[in-house]
């Protein structure tokens, strides 16, 4: 991209309001979720309340045509700034320029919705809170302006980012806002950490959100588990460090105290070493712990699908069909969940016969394995077997493993099987159950 040099800088939102910003023809309708647009107010409403100095929104990409010099082009931002407009009209600063703009029917209803929001949001605060809130805005809360005389590279990226997928994913996303929650902690333990994430296998990272750690925390509370993407990483954002609410306070304290208590030496007593710090079922601290926390899940799971493979055989996981390897997945959610409760060493060959045999059940009696049939099964809604049976949310309420052995699933006959494919995983089955 031919970027301006000159005007490659950090910007207050009060001077890129002030600019001469245009709709192009090209951009999407504006959609902001209501949720966004809550989120967008919640975080700068605190940002503004913790006194922080500057607070950075992210970046802008500007198409600045070569013959016009007061035109701006919106590429990139067009939704967080059109929404920044609309708070900004509710804040009493009429003279928003680009809600001027010509913009989509389409985009009409979401302009609406988010006005009658944020409206309501602002109303809430006293009339002297909202002046100095506005001010805060305007002055304190800041955005990368990026420039480009290009049209045609304008489109470009315009493309790249809307069409062909190459948007940042939500594990990068997640990446952005847990390091701007860390706002108390030394620029290399950052350096650090980010160099850590970098170092992961990024597709690894992607699959550990979408496949494992979404879908087991949403099973666990009987909801949907499927399409997670960046519109759903509210689930992984945690508890904000300026979170002085009971639960708040109560699991912050929580985890400063294993933390200290497995750095002071303390955690040596224990026949198992230091305390496990992490559990799918509480909330995560933002900031740094959400690193530990992904680390942590990430090893935790390496684990597992390591032990399965050391033992069964092939033909008892099999991986060459699509529906295969979904089941497999589910397998491995489920022995993920059940190291989390319990610990990983308290699995042993009666918990992963149990386990196996809930999950390739499915795979018996179905010919055909979509996500959507795993999630019905997940949370204990496929009519074809095991009805209720929502092992997540059943093993989130156990004080003690071997409650998990007291579980009855029902027996697939012979007859039943849906291809003969999977005969080894039958008889595996029936002969650890008894059938």
């Amino acid at each position: 991209m031919t970027l301006v040099q000159d005007e490659l800088k950090i910007i207050s939102v009060d001077e890129l309001m002030k600019m001469n910003l245009k709709i192009p023809e090209y951009q999407r309708p504006y959609r902001w979720s209501s949720s966004s647009t809550n989120t967008l107010f919640a975080d700068t409403y605190e940002a503004f309340k913790s006194r922080i100095g500057e607070y950075r929104l992210g970046s802008v990409i500007l198409h600045k045509p070569k013959s016009q010099n007061y035109e701006y082009n919106l590429v990139d931002g067009q939704q967080r700034t059109t929404t920044l407009s609309i708070l900004l009209y509710v804040l009493g600063e009429k003279s928003q320029n680009l809600l001027r703009e010509n913009y989509k029917p389409s985009s009409r209803d979401a302009i609406y919705n988010n006005y009658m929001l944020l409206q309501k949001r602002v109303n809430e605060l006293p009339e002297e809170e909202q002046n100095k809130y506005k001010e805060y805005l305007e002055k304190k809360c800041t955005v990368v302006k990026i420039v480009t005389d290009s049209e045609q590279e304008a489109f470009q990226f315009f493309d790249s980012q809307n069409s062909r997928g190459k948007a940042l994913k939500p594990h990068d996303l997640l990446k952005s806002y847990h390091l701007r929650e860390m706002t108390r902690d030394p620029e290399k333990l950052k350096i650090s950490l980010i160099s850590e994430w970098e170092d992961t296998d990024q597709n690894a990272l992607e699959d550990l959100f979408s496949n494992y750690l979404y879908p087991v925390i949403r099973w666990v509370k009987n909801r949907d588990g499927l399409h997670y993407s960046s519109d759903k990483i509210q689930y992984f954002k945690g508890i904000k460090q300026s979170n002085t609410f009971n639960y708040s306070i109560y699991h912050k304290a929580s985890n400063i105290f294993i933390e200290q208590f497995n750095t002071s030496g303390s955690s040596e007593l224990l026949s198992s070493g230091e305390l496990n710090q992490f559990q799918l079922t509480q909330p995560i601290i933002a900031g740094k712990r959400f690193f530990a926390w992904t680390l942590h899940y990430s090893v935790l799971l390496e684990q597992v699908k390591s032990k399965i493979d050391s033992d069964h055989t092939k033909e008892e996981v099999p991986g060459k069909r699509t529906g295969d390897i979904y089941i497999k997945q589910l397998y491995e959610a489920t022995l993920l969940f059940y190291a989390d409760r319990f610990g990983y060493e308290t699995i042993d060959e009666s918990v992963m016969h149990q386990l196996y045999t809930w999950c390739y059940s499915l795979r018996l009696r179905m010919k055909a394995i979509y996500p959507q049939t795993v999630n019905k099964y997940a949370v204990g809604q496929h009519e074809r077997i095991n009805l209720g049976k929502d092992l997540f949310s059943i093993m989130s309420e156990m004080n003690d493993p071997q409650e998990l052995k007291s579980i009855f699933l029902e027996s697939v006959e012979e007859s039943g099987l849906q291809s003969s494919s999977y005969k080894a995983i039958y008889e595996s089955i029936k002969q650890w159950n008894g059938w």
